[in-house]
């Protein structure tokens, strides 16, 4: 069985930095892509940004690109996310996310393993 377990995460200022953490146990997932996705109150849960297996591939949803940072670490099993100038609109539940199969970044229903979920608040 895998778990994600997160950390990192918190409350902040308009601007500041952050960095969310992510680690596998229980399997090696160094084969598998990684991602990270948020859910805002009242809003569905959606892709922020990912990463393929060997780490030379990243993606990232508009709304996040040239200020958020995905990376991982295959060694330790870990998946990060750096997040830079941050925003109110990125106030949300953060969850990294493995999945294994060739299925789009953006649908949720290809992951196969998720983490717990960490909350992220941004104030103006």
């Amino acid at each position: 069985q895998v778990q994600l377990v997160q950390s990192g995460g918190g409350l902040l200022q308009a601007g500041g930095s952050l960095r969310l953490s992510c680690a596998a146990s229980g399997r090696s997932l160094s084969s598998a892509a990684m991602a990270w996705f948020r859910q805002a109150p009242g809003n569905e849960r959606e892709f922020v940004a990912g990463i393929g297996w060997m780490g030379h591939s990243t993606y990232y949803a508009d709304s996040v690109k040239g200020r958020f940072t995905i990376s991982r670490d295959n060694a330790k099993m870990t998946v990060a996310l750096q997040m830079n100038s941050l925003k109110p609109e990125d106030t949300a539940v953060y969850y990294c996310a493995a999945k294994t199969k060739a299925t789009s970044w953006t649908d949720r229903q290809g992951y196969d393993y998720w983490g717990q979920g960490t909350q992220v608040t941004v104030s103006s």
